[in-house]
């Protein structure tokens, strides 16, 4: 953030605001916990504070400190309504672009607030009074903090906000694993960890924590694994009725694409997983090294996100789907061969 946004978003807090802060839809662990860890930190500011989620997450996260006050806005409709209707100041929190927030991306386009846009994504849309975008950033986590330290608020990092801002470090670092994990973010992390955040209580809750069918279906997408050593490339792919066998619940397929990495020479990964209700095919990409996934996925399937970590979409139905990213694949073989 530079020193004139800095200040104006201390004009701003100075005086009582009623603020809603927003993550994108199907909100991940740096969604929730980058909203969780500002909303605790807005509080002791004595703001009126209120989080919206778009849709439901993952049971895995509904631990965090503060889980409670989010509202789900597919189910608790005119309440979340009614506290948009109400705001002064909207934060939107990993994400920049509002059509990441389905359903609100209408009510959030024609609302006169403060918009304050937090998130570490390429190319951010120009919706926001005041836009800290930094693609250099580990999570959105980490910016959330560093926009603590801007306002001299790092004193009020108590074990709620540590344990909110860690977890979703964590989990958009792949355990502090990914490329864009730098010194500042193990600095970060190490005051965390001093300021209450339980490193390995969290690691447990977010990993440690299985259901039996979660693991079958695991079983069932890498028995489903093909890999296409010629592009270094391997995919996976989940129907609805491998799903449905299997009692899948939201967040239960988190991680699987990432299976595809452990393989030696594989440098793309990807996972086609189909919503019949959506009338879609979901899509995660990641990979190692200088291929860009943000750019396939934006090229090809409606998507976007990280150099190495990024979604999309196909309208068309599995086995088309993944005949097009065959015949797509073809023409990306030099680039996954440099």
């Amino acid at each position: 953030m530079n020193l004139e946004d800095i200040a104006t978003v201390k004009s701003i807090l100075s005086q009582p605001q009623k603020i809603v802060i927003i993550p994108h839809k199907n909100p991940d662990g740096d969604a929730i916990g980058s909203c969780l860890g500002l909303y605790c930190f807005l509080k002791s500011l004595k703001q009126e504070v209120s989080v919206i989620a778009p849709n439901d997450y993952p049971k895995f996260l509904k631990w965090m400190p503060k889980n409670e006050v989010v509202l789900n806005f597919e189910k608790e409709n005119s309440q979340a309504k009614k506290r948009l209707e109400e705001a002064t100041v909207i934060f939107t929190l990993d994400f920049n672009d509002l059509s990441r927030t389905g359903q609100l991306e209408a009510i959030l386009k024609d609302k006169q607030a403060d918009f304050i846009m937090i998130d570490h994504h390429q190319q951010p849309k120009d919706y926001a009074r005041v836009t800290y975008s930094d693609v250099s950033m580990s999570s959105t986590c980490e910016m959330v903090y560093n926009f603590i330290e801007y306002l001299g608020g790092l004193d009020k990092i108590d074990a709620s906000i540590a344990t909110n801002l860690y977890t979703g470090i964590m989990t958009d670092t792949g355990s502090f694993k990914y490329r864009s994990t730098s010194s500042r973010t193990h600095k970060v992390v190490s005051d965390l960890i001093d300021r209450g955040a339980d490193n390995m209580e969290i690691h447990r809750q977010v990993f440690d924590t299985n259901s039996p069918s979660r693991l079958h279906l695991l079983g069932v997408a890498l028995s489903n694994m093909v890999i296409l050593q010629e592009y270094k490339t391997a995919y996976i792919t989940l129907s609805q009725d491998e799903l449905d066998a299997n009692n899948f619940k939201k967040g239960d397929t988190e991680g699987f694409v990432n299976y595809g990495l452990t393989l030696e020479g594989i440098v793309f990964a990807v996972i086609f997983i189909e919503n019949k209700e959506e009338g879609i095919i979901k899509i995660s990409f990641r990979s190692v090294g200088d291929f860009s996934v943000n750019e396939f996925a934006r090229k090809h399937f409606n998507g976007g996100g990280h150099d190495n970590a990024a979604g999309g979409r196909s309208d068309t139905n599995m086995e088309t789907t993944i005949e097009n990213f065959n015949e797509i694949l073809k023409t990306y073989k030099s680039k996954l061969n440099p």
